[in-house]
């Protein structure tokens, strides 16, 4: 076949689908442009996830009636003043988005600048351009765009449920938001008011989007390095999440998704967070233009810095120092690992505790709800309660129970003579994850009734993602309701959970959903449910356990399916045999 030349607009569609790959990608470049406009207000408006519609409304310096047919032309842009492509202060440069929109969509733009009789309209619809005409419209611009990818049906058919598109684009507009606090955002999708916020100081944009229990744990970051600034609000290690969709990241005034910086929040908190749990923090960074390249993918939200090792250690270090200040009154207190020096045990009681023999009452821990023993209300660091001895059992590869440490770790020996050591915490989520699965596929998870119902405040979005999975929790005894913006009536959770904290459970399952994106297949998201509602039903560490709950526990594990890992892949036991200890002391060999 004979090179040949590419009509426009083929060339248009193809290079469209660099810069314009999904719904949220169109919305991000239009709230860019009217940011870069000087808007102080901004209205978002979905439709159908945005596939169907978007529109976008600001009050900006808008653009001249004889300006409109340039600003559809691909490359032609008013914000590039530095054709060296050094020192870029706009969110947009490229001359990119408005071409790609109207290449792959029906895109419609109204403008009225300041001094401006009236507005002028414009329209392309997959490449094809209508004259500019008069219109009705006030200052500022309005951007619609209209059945996207309906000119590119191969990229159409790739995108997700409309459900899922609506979660990504009403994420970007989240990062936008967070970005420009001087700015008023309003965000609908399909009807529903997301949020409404007029401009305010960045702690209060904060507080609006992570929500008031976030926003009221939160401590003020200020550090400062050469020309490179950062700012910010962080949480204490105690305020953690099951994802990351507390965490923002502004460069220059622009949301980045920055592996740098995603790096170096996780290393400041590795070693006073769990494993598994995820930093909650809006960081901001401010650095000379020319340090920065942003023109790395026509996204914009991949960033190089210059400097990267002072960027990384900069963040490291202020937010290492603020977790190291005392923890004033009314912040939540910083978790932090155990001591490992042992402490000698008050003077009265003996040094290894044996545990009373349990009553009748409380030989139940076989059954299908697990009977708790009530930590005492004090005890020391490391503290060893023994059960009475017990020869091992040949039929039991977990061994029979020699003791419990720091109320956390069960130790058992093996038939072998091994040592087995249980993650109390762990064992127990994959059991209880297990029998709540059993119970789901018989059609029977029991939901138990509140007395009193709960409302739970969260964040619009994360109220708005619950709302929308309210079939999905049915099914998992979990009743809810709306009650007010950004609030959620709880009415009924399953029996398993006892006595649940309804508002962590919520949040822990939004964020779950949102991390693993809403168009999971509904298997996939009752997979999801069912692993963080067995999180918040087990056994936690620092739970003292009967003698009997302890070999109860060892004989569940192995007659249960996948015992080996908790519901999020780490090991619920290790076993050390004969040959690794005498490794461990140097006797090998």
């Amino acid at each position: 076949m004979p090179i040949r030349r590419l009509a426009e607009t083929t060339i248009n569609r193809i290079a469209a689908g660099e810069v314009i790959e999904r719904p949220a990608a169109a919305v991000k470049e239009l709230v860019e442009n009217a940011l870069d406009a000087g808007s102080t207000r901004i209205e978002v408006i979905l439709a159908g996830g945005g596939i169907e519609r978007i529109e976008i409304i600001d009050d900006g310096c808008g653009i001249p009636a004889e300006e409109l047919p340039l600003a559809i032309e691909r490359h032609a842009t008013s914000k590039l003043q530095d054709e060296a492509l050094v020192q870029i202060s706009t969110l947009g440069f490229r001359g990119e988005a408005l071409p790609s929109i109207g290449a792959a969509a029906k895109l419609t733009l109204i403008s009225r600048p300041a001094g401006q009789d009236g507005a002028w309209r414009i329209d392309v619809a997959g490449g094809a351009i209508t004259a500019a005409r008069p219109a009705a419209g006030l200052k500022g611009t309005r951007a619609i765009v209209e059945d996207l990818f309906y000119a590119t049906p191969a990229r159409r058919k790739f995108l997700r449920s409309p459900r899922a598109e609506a979660e990504a684009a009403e994420r970007t507009v989240w990062r936008l938001a967070l970005c420009a606090p001087h700015v008023a955002f309003r965000l609908v999708s399909d009807e529903r008011v997301l949020f409404d916020l007029p401009a305010q100081p960045e702690a209060a944009r904060v507080a609006a989007l992570f929500g008031r229990e976030a926003a009221a744990n939160m401590m003020p970051l200020e550090a400062q390095r050469d020309e490179v600034k950062l700012s910010g609000l962080i949480g204490p290690a105690s305020l953690n999440r099951a994802t990351t969709q507390l965490q923002s990241f502004v460069v220059n005034g622009r949301p980045v998704q920055d592996s740098l910086l995603k790096l170096a929040l996780r290393l400041a908190y590795r070693d006073v967070i769990p494993a598994g749990r995820h930093a909650v923090a809006a960081l901001r960074l401010e650095l000379p233009d020319e340090a920065l390249d942003v023109n790395v993918h026509p996204a914009k939200s991949e960033l190089r810095f210059a400097d990267q090792n002072g960027v990384r250690s900069l963040v490291i270090g202020a937010i290492n120092r603020a977790l190291a200040q005392p923890v004033s009154l009314g912040t939540a207190p910083s978790a932090t690992l155990p001591s490992l020096a042992l402490r000698p045990p008050p003077s009265a009681g003996p040094r290894y505790s044996l545990p009373p023999a349990p009553s009748r009452a409380a030989r139940g821990f076989a059954e299908a709800e697990l009977a708790l023993a009530a930590p005492p209300a004090a005890r020391p660091a490391f503290d060893i309660q023994a059960p009475a001895p017990a020869a091992p059992a040949t039929g039991h590869p977990l061994g029979a129970p020699l003791a419990q440490i720091l109320d956390t770790y069960v130790l058992a020996q093996a038939p072998d003579g091994a040592l087995v050591i249980v993650d109390q915490h762990a064992a127990h989520e994959r059991l209880t994850e297990e029998r709540l699965r059993a119970q789901f596929q018989e059609g029977r998870i029991a939901t138990q009734p509140l007395l009193v119902p709960v409302v739970v405040d969260l964040p619009a979005m994360e109220a708005a993602r619950l709302l929308g999975e309210t079939e999905t929790l049915a099914r998992l005894g979990l009743e809810i309701e709306p009650f007010g913006p950004g609030a959620i009536l709880v009415r009924a959770v399953p029996a398993a959970l006892k006595d649940p904290d309804a508002a962590g459970l919520l949040r822990d399952l939004a964020e779950e959903f949102a991390e693993a994106g809403a168009p999971l297949a509904l298997e996939a998201k009752l997979d999801a449910a069912l692993a963080r509602l067995a999180c918040h039903r087990s056994i936690r560490a620092g739970r003292r356990l009967q003698r009997e709950e302890i070999d109860a526990l060892l004989r569940e594990m192995e007659a249960t399916p996948r015992a080996a890992t908790c519901s999020h892949g780490r090991p619920t036991f290790l076993k050390l045999t004969r040959a690794d200890l005498e490794k461990l002391f140097g006797r090998s060999g």
